[in-house]
């Protein structure tokens, strides 16, 4: 009995003390303060639950006096925060830098891509049709594809796993580029406006679980989705279905419904970018 009330001698077991007390309030706040921040850059399901539990875990622990299990709480939640940043380098870099662009001055020292006055002109109803044409083709081919189109946020360090193609987009040059066998298939292609200025470009897949049966550039489409800001469009290879990636939500669409689907998802994210500034 008296071994377990030295191990609860922690705040807990003296909350009638003043300072107890405050200590108690600051620390929820501060944690609070800190969750606030981590979620709204960490929009990953497992990375929030992972720092939740270990939070919960660490403020049990100093309450009741449990020292070692405190130490041994903060020691997970570092060396995690470590591994998410060295086994996702490039997706950890654009989701802060996104996350901070505009909203702190002077942090965004991760993006090399300065806001300009205005964004390119470009037809977008020619560029739209093109795409609707290279993506209708390929479903009834059934030819897998990934198209990712930047918006707001920047994808320069993204698409450095991929090549560089600096083209203008066409529906021809996208269905040589997905064709199977070529060198260029795998992976995804990045459009900036009227552009296409990456292929074969790689994303991690989101850890979140998802249900029905999802391929890999599903979950890679959907992983890019929750760091960006970016429209995504999956054609499967197995199904030829046609879906569309956005805030981390999967949209199956038919071919039928493709053009203005997509283009809502695009007028949606411009609108949202126009509230933000």
């Amino acid at each position: 009995m008296n071994f377990l009330t030295f191990e609860l001698a922690g705040p807990i077991g003296n909350m009638g003390d003043y300072r107890n007390v405050v200590s108690l309030v600051l620390a929820l706040l501060i944690t609070g303060v800190a969750d606030a921040g981590l979620f709204y850059i960490f929009k990953r399901g497992f990375c929030r639950a992972y720092i939740a539990i270990t939070e919960f875990l660490a403020i049990f622990s100093w309450l009741f006096g449990f020292d070692l299990v405190l130490l041994i709480c903060l020691a997970i939640l570092v060396i995690g925060c470590i591994v998410f940043f060295v086994g996702n380098s490039v997706e950890a870099k654009t989701l802060i830098a996104n996350n901070l662009k505009g909203k702190t001055p002077g942090l965004n020292v991760f993006s090399r891509r300065k806001k300009s006055s205005g964004e390119a002109l470009f037809d977008r109803e020619a560029v739209y049709a093109k795409v609707q044409t290279a993506v209708i083709t390929m479903a009834k081919q059934k030819v897998g594809a990934i198209i990712t189109f930047e918006r707001k946020d920047s994808l320069n360090d993204v698409m450095k796993s991929g090549t560089i193609i600096n083209a203008p987009v066409s529906a021809e040059l996208l269905q040589t580029i997905f064709y199977p066998g070529t060198r260029l298939h795998d992976g995804a292609v990045i459009i900036r406006n009227d552009m296409i200025v990456a292929a074969s470009v790689y994303y991690t897949p989101t850890t979140r679980p998802l249900t029905g049966k999802f391929g890999s550039r599903h979950r890679a489409s959907i992983g890019i989705s929750e760091i960006c800001d970016a429209v995504t469009v999956v054609v499967s290879e197995e199904t030829g279905r046609i879906s569309i990636a956005y805030q981390g939500e999967l949209t199956t669409v038919g071919p039928d419904t493709f053009l203005s689907t997509f283009e809502s998802f695009m007028d949606q994210s411009e609108k949202e970018e126009t509230s933000k500034d």
